[in-house]
């Protein structure tokens, strides 16, 4: 075995005596300085083992700032001992959003029910803002295989950062979805405080008969809309907010499509009602009450 650099032979393994030991270790210390320890050697020693540390610290500080997508090292020692180092990458790019759906509708369900025998739906499409030529011839031909189609649009470009909507009427079993009235929203301008803005159209197709169907929009965060009809009575639209309950919830909501309420329409930056007179009556006006 070795020893500070000595190399010891085991007794057992060379067979060699005991004394023979002894002598070659008194001979081993006659080599041996005795004294101050040289400072050039010591220096030499201190240098290589803080040499060894930078490297590790160096190799350690590389790797956290890689993980991070930059690397940064700084107070490392250059050629002088006192120079400064700095690596650096580029930053990943941040991710690109999601481009609109041109093709397809969102479509929700506003409202249903039945009128003499005939089950009813009223729907909103909306269709995404575009942003891009490309995007917008797309977006019409898709609207145009839905049979919809803006009334007043003279150009494709007309619809780029525009979201558009249709709302459609069904009534009886074989009905299709019809488109009844439409829009557009832009940036800023949306529906606040007690704003509406409602469309009065028969229930049933043909464009014939009393005006008992009321579709509309208002801000978000109203919570009643009240249509009046022209035999006097109303019609209460709640938010799901206000029915049930406010701000001490107390009753459970139907939130199906047969009970009118205020509804969230997906891509809308406005919210939506609909509601119906009874038969012998028609529209007279509607307001936002709460």
């Amino acid at each position: 075995m070795s020893i500070d650099g000595l190399t010891v032979h085991d007794p057992a393994d060379s067979g060699r005596p005991t004394s023979d030991i002894a002598l070659l270790l008194a001979d081993a210390a006659d080599g041996v300085e005795i004294g101050t320890a040289p400072y050039a050697a010591v220096l030499r020693g201190g240098r290589r083992r803080r040499a060894r540390r930078w490297a590790a610290a160096t190799a350690t500080a590389l790797a956290l700032a890689a993980s991070a997508g930059t690397l940064a090292v700084t107070g490392l020692p250059a050629g002088g001992g006192s120079g400064v180092t700095s690596v650096a990458t580029n930053p990943a790019p941040p991710p690109t959003p999601p481009g609109p759906d041109v093709r397809t509708p969102s479509r929700t369900l506003l409202a249903s029910g039945m009128d003499d025998g005939e089950k009813w739906r009223v729907l909103v499409d909306l269709w995404e803002a575009p942003r891009t030529k490309d995007q917008a011839a797309a977006e019409l031909a898709a609207m145009r295989s839905y049979g919809q189609r803006p009334a007043d649009l003279d150009d494709p470009e007309d619809l780029i950062g525009t979201s558009t909507y249709f709302v459609l009427r069904e009534y009886g079993e074989q009905d299709t979805a019809r488109v009844v009235s439409e829009g557009a929203f832009t940036d800023g301008a949306t529906a606040s405080g007690e704003d509406v803005e409602a469309v009065a159209l028969p229930l049933a197709p043909g464009g014939k008969g009393a005006k008992r169907l009321v579709v509309g929009r208002v801000a978000l965060d109203a919570r009643k809309v009240t249509c009046t009809w022209k035999d006097g009575t109303t019609t209460e639209v709640p938010s799901f907010f206000e029915a049930a309950g406010g701000a001490t919830p107390t009753k459970s909501v139907d939130m199906g499509s047969e009970n009118p309420l205020i509804r969230v329409v997906d891509g809308s930056p406005e919210a939506w009602f609909a509601c119906v007179a009874p038969e012998g009556t028609a529209f007279k006006s509607v307001a936002v009450t709460e």
